[in-house]
């Protein structure tokens, strides 16, 4: 299996299995797309921006994913071959046809759609779009740039051999989205890597402070505000909580992030920010330091991997009743739903799990065992296997 970066060097708290080129590194769509010479310069004169150490400091200062900003990139991506980009997608269907040369392609998001055709041209094998959030980044786009883009995915879809989802909601909620067909999906199980997930069920000591974490990127989808809301009357009914957050912070997120202190300063030094943890280890010790897990996310989430990890330690979780989370919750029993927007809903069962130990302990073992019994890697590669091979040796596709 090979793993290729689009955009951005991959970011990992494990091994990192993925090449070290970067295609379409986000600089050099910049300013392609911003400045009609650049797209005329040789790539020898263009490729050093593709080093992934310089995409990475670029990205901490002024890089931004807005994608309300990102809009003339976004369409200019997906025209492929009729727009800017055109060298770099006909560059990827090189490197995986010729250099690569994969039984199946999976692409990680249907905004790459714009170098399906040249590589279908190329590529005998099926290809398949795993779909996992691209509404977030769509519903941010202006209206009318939204539409187009919705437009040409749509149309640029009909070349995809099949789509992976990993709920029933997603499945049902983005093939409307995107006008796919629903039969041209198929439901992956959400899988995490078990090993060093070392938690158990109340291993916290009685004594210690009950703790409530947030582990997710810092954004406003993902809802970090909306616990600090909910968190600030529960903390004056018990004020020994202590509420802890770690996650990618974003450059174009520091304001956010900079009301959310403002925000929690109201109960001092019960708020800790821990970052975003640098490896595995570090992200399973912060898991280890929770009580009760609680991501309320404003977007219908698709997934919700920060839960099995949670979950995989014994950590229980409180989440809207919204999204993947019903799914999640139906099929670990590690935790609780709550009506979505609203905090004192959210507060009140956070609280209720915070000062019962045996519930929480009870809800931790249940999670723990499903996950370890029904999110394995190994039937997410089973599964995966499964819809590819009979396609393996099929013609491609011709539109």
């Amino acid at each position: 299996m090979s793993l290729v970066p689009t955009y951005t060097p991959i970011r990992v708290d494990e091994p990192n299995q993925s090449e070290r080129k970067v295609f379409f590194g986000g600089l050099n769509v910049y300013l392609r797309s911003r400045l009609p010479v650049w797209r005329r310069l040789p790539g020898l004169l263009t490729h050093w921006l593709d080093r992934p150490g310089l995409i990475r400091w670029a990205t901490r200062f002024s890089i931004s994913n807005d994608s309300a900003k990102l809009a003339g990139l976004t369409l200019d991506m997906l025209a492929g071959e009729a727009g800017p980009h055109q060298a770099a997608g006909a560059e990827l269907a090189r490197h995986i046809t010729i250099e690569l040369r994969p039984d199946a392609v999976i692409f990680s998001n249907a905004l790459l759609a714009g170098a399906l055709p040249v590589l279908r041209r190329q590529f005998q094998g099926p290809i398949f779009c795993t779909l996992q959030g691209d509404d977030v980044f769509l519903d941010g786009l202006p209206p009318q740039a939204r539409q187009q883009a919705i437009a040409r995915i749509s149309q640029l879809a009909a070349e995809f051999d099949g789509f992976f989802v990993h709920s029933r909601f997603y499945r049902d909620y983005i093939s409307d989205y995107l006008k796919l067909p629903v039969e041209k999906f198929h439901l992956l199980p959400l899988s995490i890597d078990l090993h060093g997930h070392v938690g158990t069920p109340g291993a916290r000591a009685a004594t210690e402070s009950p703790t409530v974490g947030y582990f997710a990127r810092i954004a406003p989808e993902k809802g970090l505000h909306r616990l600090v809301e909910a968190f600030e009357p529960l903390h004056a009914r018990m004020p020994q909580a202590r509420l802890r957050a770690a996650g990618y912070l974003g450059g174009n997120q520091r304001s956010y992030f900079a009301a959310i202190e403002h925000a929690a300063a109201r109960f001092a030094d019960a708020f800790d920010y821990a970052g975003s943890p640098e490896t595995h280890a570090d992200k399973v010790t912060f898991y280890r330091s929770l009580d009760v897990l609680s991501v309320p996310t404003k977007f219908l989430e698709p997934k919700g991997l920060y839960v099995l990890e949670a979950l995989a330690n014994g950590v229980p979780f409180v989440q809207p009743a919204h999204g993947a989370f019903p799914e999640l919750l139906e099929a670990t029993g590690g935790g609780l739903l709550v009506p979505p927007d609203d905090p004192v809903a959210l507060g009140d069962a956070i609280e209720s799990l915070l000062c019962d130990r045996e519930r929480r302990i009870e809800l931790g073992r249940a999670g723990q065992q499903a996950v370890r019994t029904g999110f394995t890697p190994q039937q997410l590669a089973e599964r995966t296997i499964a819809v590819l091979a009979p396609l393996v040796s099929r013609p491609p596709v011709t539109s």
